[in-house]
């Protein structure tokens, strides 16, 4: 199945000259969000990990229903202030200030494995900034894996972990 064809392009949102890849037309296709789960699953369990963490928000779609399929805990990368009792945060540079994101204190334990998982790798920014923090909270971060790929924003290059995604657009 070519998962690219349940992918919908909208223009300029969230802003003008931005091109959206809307995961929510695969979302509602049922074959198509199986065979990308299964993809992933694939993917996912040859790094052993013992514990899946979603960057929210989309991540939670991606990593939720694949730690059930695999038989794994989850656990969420949030923003700064959405979760409850005592949190971890890390703060991030962006292009335009900062940014910070949390992890509930007890939510890895020292050397569990983890993977994480969103649902695009864009300039791999969150995605690094969320691998610092998990192995700040104790965490052996393994690998990375996404739905779609910009690979022309080079995200994975300021990795250092695997990434596996499913669906790459080269502009």
């Amino acid at each position: 199945m070519d998962l690219k064809q349940h992918i919908r392009s909208i223009p300029d949102f969230p802003k003008p000259g931005i091109l959206f890849y809307d995961i929510s037309t695969l979302l509602a296709h049922p074959q198509a969000w199986q065979a990308t789960v299964d993809r992933l699953a694939e993917a996912v369990m040859e790094h052993k990990p013992d514990i899946l963490a979603g960057i929210e928000s989309r991540g939670f779609l991606v990593a939720a229903p694949l730690a059930l399929k695999l038989g794994l805990g989850f656990a969420m990368v949030r923003k700064k202030g959405k979760l409850p009792g005592k949190t971890i945060p890390y703060t991030y540079d962006l292009e335009y200030g900062s940014d910070t994101i949390e992890v509930q204190a007890d939510a890895f334990h020292e050397g569990q494995r983890v993977v994480l998982l969103d649902d695009l790798l864009a300039t791999g920014g969150t995605m690094k900034a969320a691998a610092e923090l998990l192995r700040q909270s104790g965490a052996d971060v393994r690998a990375a894996a996404c739905i779609i790929e910009l690979t022309f924003l080079k995200g994975r290059e300021g990795l250092d972990i695997p990434v596996t995604t499913l669906i790459q657009y080269d502009d």
